[in-house]
């Protein structure tokens, strides 16, 4: 065996073990953490009854939502998502502290949900028809080019 065709071998090992470590590099899964929920042991500090939504805010930072209506409640929420390749993202772990609090602003309950107990809600849109058909400006002159009476330009015959 020459020594150019031991080149040429070994130069072609060396190329499909490169695309076998690129392919096994490429799908190796991201995780990617979103969000931020205090642990049990920080929540540890967190009695009902007696924290205040300031000692809350101070303890933990500022929550990722509060409640809608009314400022009654902060929620803390926290995600992991995985990344394989070329594959859609998948969240893999969810986390979501709910502090709810009395109209005094004082801790009334706190709960932690899980991806598991999640569940997912539909989003309806209601959208009004305007009852404009889709017509541009240039179809609405060539469709009244029909509708035109010369007579009627030229003063010879009262128009419709």
């Amino acid at each position: 065996m020459s020594s150019t065709s031991g080149k040429l071998i070994a130069g072609r090992r060396a190329g499909v073990l490169a695309l076998v470590l690129g392919l096994a590099c490429a799908c190796t899964p991201i995780n990617r953490y979103h969000g931020y929920v205090p642990s049990d042991s920080e929540l540890s500090s967190v009695q009902v009854g007696l924290t205040t939504r300031d000692s809350v805010v101070s303890s933990f930072g500022p929550p990722t939502s509060k409640g809608v209506l009314q400022n009654d409640a902060y929620y803390y929420v926290s995600s992991q998502f995985r990344h394989a390749g070329a594959l859609a993202p998948k969240e893999v772990d969810r986390q979501v502290l709910a502090i709810s609090f009395t109209p005094s602003g004082v801790v009334s309950n706190v709960e932690r949900f899980t991806l598991e107990n999640g569940r997912v809600v539909t989003l309806d849109r209601r959208v009004t028809d305007d009852g404009i058909n889709d017509v541009t400006v240039l179809s609405q002159l060539l469709g009244s080019l029909g509708r035109i009476d010369a007579g009627a330009l030229l003063g010879e015959r009262e128009p419709f």
